[in-house]
């Protein structure tokens, strides 16, 4: 009998073949998703410690075709204690996805992943101080320029049928056209 692998311990390839890059047509249910994990991070982490929590990429954007994936951007305070916080996460179901190639404190939580695949909602939630982040700019973007959401839309699924196996190639080649429109809102 096979040994099942944790996450953890799987390739970056192992993964992509296990949660394989998927999009799917806007829900509203996306915005009452987020708005409930939103309460359960700020009861896990407690007010003290957030500046500031978001619905950023593409499900925050209606009529906008997205992985079914809600990602959030939670912005912290200097202050906090982050070995807390990644304990009171984890306590919370997330599994903690250290980025070290990041500056300090970008920290990465995952929920809705198992060794089986998708399972539930999907969560992606991204840790930083406070600042001027070029996700709340693109979203912004996108939510005032129906056109421009619409063409990375299209962009998005002509890079799905390319990557569809490669998260790493269809996130690098979008990187142009976010910070293009990024740019263009203040950044």
């Amino acid at each position: 009998m096979k040994k099942t692998q944790n996450l953890c311990e799987m390739s970056n390839e192992e993964l992509w073949q296990l949660f394989p890059i998927i999009l799917k047509k806007h829900k509203r249910k996306w915005k009452d998703r987020y708005n409930a994990e939103s309460k359960l991070i700020t009861a896990a982490v407690g007010t003290e410690n957030i500046e500031r929590i978001s619905h950023i990429g593409s499900t925050a954007v209606k009529g906008l075709k997205a992985k079914p994936t809600i990602d959030i951007l939670l912005e912290i305070t200097e202050k906090a204690d982050l070995n807390r916080i990644i304990d009171r996460l984890i306590q919370a179901n997330y599994i903690y996805s250290p980025q070290p190639d990041n500056p300090p404190p970008h920290m990465m939580f995952l929920k809705g992943y198992t060794n089986k695949g998708f399972k539930g909602q999907a969560f992606h939630l991204h840790i930083r101080y406070k600042g001027d982040w070029e996700e709340l700019y693109f979203r912004d973007y996108l939510l005032a320029h129906k056109d421009v959401a619409k063409e990375y839309g299209k962009l998005k699924i002509k890079l799905r049928k390319k990557y569809r196996f490669d998260r790493d190639g269809y996130t690098l080649e979008k990187t142009d056209f976010v910070k293009k429109y990024s740019q263009k809102t203040g950044k």
